[in-house]
């Protein structure tokens, strides 16, 4: 598991704060690039983290919260070719807990979408959720 990229984006709607949604994203994961796009209505956070390094609060929160089996069921789903794609609430990132959500209509301010690439996914899984 050489190169592991993060790539993230989420939706910032006029009526949020952007601050509130950078430390949503910021208590589960650690990035090294965050650029706004002004859109129509609000903006669009693309951010952007490398290695395990920027896995390591998510991956203490899985643990921390007992997700282990859960976690590793919808990473599994999201796993095409050489990526993970999953989608987590941003209300719930924002008081540091997990919680997935599908990318539409089960999160009310817009979910957090996560994509992982790595060499070998599987490994990465397993890694991320094992006890």
């Amino acid at each position: 598991m050489n190169s592991v990229t993060i790539n993230i984006e989420v939706e910032v709607n006029p009526t949020e704060d952007p601050e509130k949604v950078k430390s949503a994203v910021q208590n589960i994961f650690s990035y090294s690039f965050l650029e706004s796009i002004p859109r129509r209505r609000g903006s669009l956070l693309i951010i952007k983290g490398e290695g395990k390094e920027g896995l390591n609060k998510f991956y203490a929160l899985i643990k921390q919260e007992r997700i282990l089996n859960a976690a590793q069921k919808i990473m599994f789903k999201g796993l095409k070719g050489n990526s993970i794609t999953f989608y987590l609430n941003k209300q719930a990132a924002y008081v540091k807990h997990i919680s997935f959500c599908n990318p539409v209509g089960e999160s009310t301010l817009g979910p957090i979408k996560v994509e992982i690439s790595c060499d070998n996914p599987e490994e990465l899984i397993y890694w991320l959720t094992s006890k």
